[in-house]
């Protein structure tokens, strides 16, 4: 472990609990508190007396401060979230960690440069919501998201963006998630979610994503709260424009002259098209003056078929994490950067399971398997 990561985590750690850098400079014995700060921007080396001192105060393990495949102090999480209550999220966060330090740690190691520099969009959040509207169309167009955008949006993410965009299954109520570490940004998403909803949380990740030190998102957002933040409000309109452009709405209905039955017939056939909820498409057409408010609120929301299926369809599960992270993991493995039981256990995945995992994703299994 490098200096600087020692020195995040210690100072993550006091900050957790609380105490001064003065009165861990006491505990630590040193003369002064600039000795502590000078640990703790990486200035200053932690000998082996000082790193044990600092598990006896804090009374955690030593592999807290030694471990390369934990985040600690280093990634900030945006959760986007229903209901998730007591540690559970906090737990979920440190597994998620695992994963994230793991591919950052590897990916260095087998040669996978860290992008040169990241993309932002120049919103703020005084921002109105018809520019986060316009970004969104503009995204959608200039990186040639095709007819049908929700269907080539991770690709643009990882090739184009050099974000890392992996799908899981996380515990209950949790839709997915924006991570900024300072060389890597990374989008979870909740694989077991209908495929609209997916799409729409992997857009609504990618504005946070992208307006990140303009307008931090919160630790954890409410999907249907009474109230939403202005931020989500606006992550809400990009990922709509970036999803259903309007060119591509207007083309698959003349919107102004359907009700009833055949508005609602044609909704659920637009959002089958699109590859959106039915839901999320009627208030795209709210927003663009296609639909009146009042309309759409009186249609019932149990004719609004979720991405447009009348009955539940069980559409193929996207693959387990993603190829990129793979491929990485493979990599490592082959070259003996990591051993397969680390692998087996930091995936939560058994050690029998880990060929058809390569497999599935075309990664040639590593030699070890």
């Amino acid at each position: 472990m490098t200096t600087a990561t020692i020195g995040i985590r210690l100072k993550a750690l006091r900050e957790k609990e609380k105490i001064s850098q003065d009165e861990l400079a006491q505990k630590f014995g040193f003369k002064d508190r600039q000795t502590l700060s000078a640990i703790e921007t990486g200035e200053r080396r932690v000998s082996a007396e000082e790193l044990l001192r600092a598990v006896e105060v804090f009374g955690v393990p030593l592999e807290y401060f030694t471990d390369p495949f934990l985040l600690a102090g280093e990634g900030r999480f945006s959760w986007r979230q229903n209901g998730v209550i007591g540690h559970a999220l906090t737990d979920y966060e440190v597994s998620a960690g695992r994963w994230i330090a793991a591919f950052r740690e590897l990916a260095l190691q087998v040669g996978r440069e860290a992008p040169l520099f990241r993309h932002a969009l120049t919103l703020n959040s005084q921002s109105s919501f018809a520019e986060a509207t316009e970004a969104g169309e503009r995204f959608a167009a200039e990186f040639k998201l095709g007819d049908v955008p929700a269907t080539h949006l991770a690709e643009v993410m990882e090739h184009k963006l050099h974000l890392l965009v992996m799908m899981v299954d996380p515990i209950e109520g949790v839709s997915g998630a924006a991570c900024r570490l300072p060389e890597l940004d990374i989008v979870l998403i909740n694989r077991r979610e209908a495929l609209g909803r997916r799409h729409f949380d992997l857009a609504h990740e990618l504005f946070h994503i992208l307006t990140w030190d303009a307008m931090p998102p919160d630790h954890v957002e409410d999907v249907a709260p009474r109230k939403r933040s202005r931020v989500e409000i606006l992550a809400d309109n990009f990922a709509s424009a970036v999803l259903m452009p309007a060119k591509l709405v207007d083309e698959l209905a003349d919107w102004g002259s359907l009700s009833d039955d055949a508005l609602i017939n044609n909704l659920n056939a637009a959002a089958d098209q699109l590859q959106v909820t039915s839901s999320a498409l009627r208030w795209r057409l709210v927003g663009m003056d296609r639909l009146g408010k009042i309309v759409a609120g009186r249609i019932p929301e149990d004719r609004l078929r979720n991405n447009g299926h009348e009955k539940v369809v069980k559409e193929p599960l996207p693959l387990l994490f993603s190829k990129t992270f793979i491929e990485v993991i493979a990599r490592a493995i082959d070259e003996g950067r990591v051993a397969v039981r680390r692998v087996s256990y930091l995936l939560n995945i058994s050690v029998d399971e880990l060929p058809e995992l390569f497999a599935v994703h075309g990664v040639e299994p590593p030699f070890e398997l």
